[in-house]
């Protein structure tokens, strides 16, 4: 397997920062019965950490029922709104090929792949369960290519709008979805705590997967773009992530954005990462141990 198609098999930006793992909680609302949504930040392979993260919080049965993504946070939020339990995704996670995500066959001077490969897998997997059949409600966060706006996918196709979400510019071609034109959705919102509140979360998780950009050599066309993610989705990442009630950020910065040999351990650092983040959770949300 060459390097480049190892790579294409990013899923969505690297766009945040993240250090030691850690919740740090915002405000404290004092009801019990809150409405939980979780905001699942972009992070290309460091979204695998969302796996872990929710483990964790799963084992600690918070009743999260909104779901927002953005690029790799929609990734692995469709699969959790459609129903999937966090194992059962770890275990797709770690059997999906390159081939089942990037169709190199399939680009234009428009982008390296399209998303009919990415689309089919999401659809295979979920039966083809449109979005308005999903257990928890869900978004998937995009932007539009022709006015800057941010787009917050709530109806249709599921595996559309993944692919919409995910649409890196310059490696996936923008992905048509309703009569507009889709790109990432990290470049309008990295870390999508706003539209989880829009969807009607009282209290809102963030998870920020996403690193500081490594000082390694940048040896091709998509380590450049995937860079400049990273570099230019920093500080939105961070501000978003500050209106969040609680901000889990899973310690990912030894791992390259663009590697997907580290799976697994990706998953356990989001698992650390959740697991620490309960007793600060059980107080905010007023649950028993």
């Amino acid at each position: 397997m060459s390097l480049q198609r190892r790579q294409l098999l990013a899923l969505g930006a690297g766009l945040a920062s993240a250090s030691a793992p850690f919740a740090q909680t915002r405000t404290r609302p004092q009801a019990a019965n809150k409405v939980v949504g979780i905001a699942l930040g972009g992070g290309s392979a460091r979204g695998f950490a969302h796996i872990g993260v929710l483990q964790a919080l799963d084992e600690a049965k918070v009743p999260i029922s909104i779901v927002a993504g953005t690029s790799a946070g929609s990734l692995v939020g469709a699969f959790y709104a459609a129903g999937f339990s966090p194992w059962k995704m770890q275990e797709v996670a770690l059997k999906v090929r390159d081939i089942d995500v990037a169709d190199l066959s399939s680009g234009n001077k428009r982008g390296m792949i399209g998303g009919a490969a990415l689309k089919r897998l999401v659809n295979g997997f979920l039966d083809n369960m449109p979005i308005e059949k999903m257990q928890r409600r869900y978004a998937a966060v995009a932007t539009d290519l022709a006015t800057g706006e941010k787009v917050a996918i709530q109806r249709g196709d599921v595996g559309s709008a993944v692919v919409a979400s995910c649409s890196i510019p310059g490696v996936f071609i923008p992905s048509a979805f309703e009569g507009r034109e889709l790109v990432d959705g990290g470049l309008t919102s990295p870390v999508p705590v706003a539209v989880a509140r829009q969807m009607g979360a009282d209290v809102v998780i963030a998870v920020d997967v996403g690193g500081r950009p490594t000082n390694k050599p940048r040896s091709g066309l998509y380590e450049i773009i995937l860079q400049s993610f990273e570099i230019m989705g920093r500080s939105l990442a961070q501000l978003e992530s500050k209106s969040a009630n609680l901000l889990i950020l899973p310690k990912t910065d030894e791992f390259d954005s663009s590697d997907f040999s580290a799976r697994k351990e990706m998953i356990e650092a989001g698992y650390l990462a959740g697991q620490q983040a309960v007793p600060a959770l059980r107080s905010l949300l007023n649950l028993k141990a």
